[in-house]
């Protein structure tokens, strides 16, 4: 009996080794940055067994083989849809200016997507003014409404938006409503889902999470964007999930969270109802691209040149992070970013610095207290060598700060879901627009200032006398940051 549980002893080691071995070259093989690399093989030997569960739950892009090969397969003829907008009149590259230009050569020629002119913007910050906006316009809708959400919450306002989408669904109106499965988990529980049903909407639970399907998706891949078009004459897309903030997370402890929509009107409104075209045959296979839009520009009308910047699986491979690095690049007085979550890569780290270094004022407004405490603690480690750098730090106290917004030269602004970290960057399905208007921008700027005006401005002498166990929690969230 004793050689028998020797026996097993080894076979169990030799078994745990294999599948340590095994897992390590896999991280190792895996093209992408060492960082993320070396931060998995920290967790692989340092958590026995869980760090290697954790690996395959996390480590990888998995999107789930069926839409992994159906996204592949989608990407052609989006592509050909995308192409055939440089040949209307809104694309006229005459009447861009540089920052947008160069942005607009990028998402071209990596995924055939051009700039689009002749539209109207209306920044709208106040949570219960886009809200009653959003039922205003599903109450006017007379033929469509497509939406998609990360998180719908219900509570306040929000059932009031869920109420107008069940009467439109009532009076004919095709309503589609994608919403991710993990960050709506309210929604599904609760009586909202199967009303919207029951009135003819279709509701499709995005990237369902399933105790069975854990090993085969990632789990944290996330349907991130927050997209609305009606009639495909009107769309919203920005920060804020569909939620009355007064009802939501009101437990965390962090205050209401701050946000931000764009409500356009024009030839972009088409584009994005082809991104929630992309994001509904992903899930369900269903192709329901919508129509070219009307690009006529009238003479001497204001043009308005919008981007929009889509990102996740299968499409091009970090997109929205090199936009974003080349509209700091192209800085020459001043760049303003606010975000949520700051955890940079290193390439996007060294960007901020470099352009603080050449003399650039760069502004950095994070929210003070946050939902993830991970994600603070891994935020704050890298305080030091940017403010050494010359970036100035506004740590927001009037909640949690969610736009997600950069302006450039106060006259070039980037908004719309995307944090500033590894996750919204290398893995979700994400959104972002670039925008060529001075009066948009001019808005963006000052709602940016009032951010700073509820903020405290960090000093760097006053930031290295902090305690010293603040500085231990910071290292070791920082070893996991490529994680996180």
């Amino acid at each position: 009996m004793e050689k028998f549980y020797h026996f097993l002893t080894l076979a169990g080691i030799a078994l745990y080794w294999l599948l340590v071995a095994g897992t390590t070259l896999r991280a190792v093989l895996k093209h992408r940055s060492v960082s993320v690399s070396l931060a998995w093989l920290l967790v692989i030997y340092t958590i026995p067994i869980v760090g290697v569960f954790c690996y395959f739950l996390f480590g990888e892009l998995n999107l789930g083989r069926q839409r992994a090969e159906r996204a592949k397969e989608m990407f052609k003829p989006y592509a050909s849809w995308f192409t055939q907008l440089n040949e209307c009149q809104a694309h006229s590259r005459e009447t861009f200016g540089y920052h947008i230009s160069r942005i607009d050569e990028l998402c071209n020629n990596r995924l055939g997507l051009p700039s689009l002119s002749g539209n109207t913007l209306t920044l709208k910050n106040e949570p219960q003014d886009i809200l009653r906006s959003i039922i205003q316009d599903i109450e006017s809708a007379q033929s469509c409404i497509r939406l998609v959400f990360y998180i719908w919450h219900p509570g306040g306002l929000a059932d009031a938006v869920s109420s107008a989408l069940i009467k439109a669904a009532k009076r004919g109106i095709e309503v589609k409503l994608l919403v991710d499965s993990a960050g709506s988990a309210n929604f599904f529980k609760s009586p909202w889902r199967k009303m919207m049903q029951n009135a003819g909407i279709e509701v499709v639970q995005a990237l369902e999470v399933s105790p069975w399907r854990m090993f085969l998706r990632r789990l944290d891949l996330r349907q991130h964007r927050k997209i609305i078009v009606i009639d495909e004459q009107i769309a919203y897309t920005g920060s804020m999930n569909l939620v009355d903030p007064a009802y939501f997370k009101q437990e965390s402890g962090v205050g209401q969270w701050i946000d931000m929509m764009v409500r356009i009107t024009g030839p972009t409104v088409n584009v994005l109802s082809a991104i929630h075209a992309w994001d509904w045959e992903v899930e369900t296979g269903s192709r329901t691209l919508p129509h070219l839009p009307e690009c006529e520009i009238e003479p001497g009308s204001t043009h308005h040149p919008i981007q929009v910047v889509p990102s996740g699986p299968g499409m091009p491979e970090n997109l929205i992070s090199q936009v974003l690095t080349l509209a700091i690049n192209q800085a020459n007085h001043s760049v303003r970013i606010t975000t949520p979550y700051f955890v940079p890569s290193v390439d996007l780290l060294e960007t901020l610095k470099m352009t603080a270094q050449r003399g650039v004022k760069v502004d950095l407004i994070i929210p003070h207290k946050n939902d993830s405490l991970m994600v603070q603690w891994a935020s704050r480690a890298f305080y030091t060598e940017l403010l050494e750098s010359g970036v100035e730090i506004h740590e927001f106290y009037g909640g949690l700060l969610h736009t997600k917004s950069v302006v450039i030269d106060e006259q070039f602004s980037l908004v719309g879901t995307v944090n500033l970290d590894m996750r919204s960057l290398w893995l979700n399905f994400e959104l972002t627009l670039a925008i060529d208007d001075d009066h948009f921008t001019k808005e963006m700027l000052m709602l940016q200032e009032t951010y700073i005006d509820h903020s405290h401005s960090l000093k760097l002498e006053e930031w290295k006398k902090r305690k010293v166990y603040y500085k231990f929690f910071e290292r070791v969230f920082y070893l996991f940051n490529p994680l996180l």
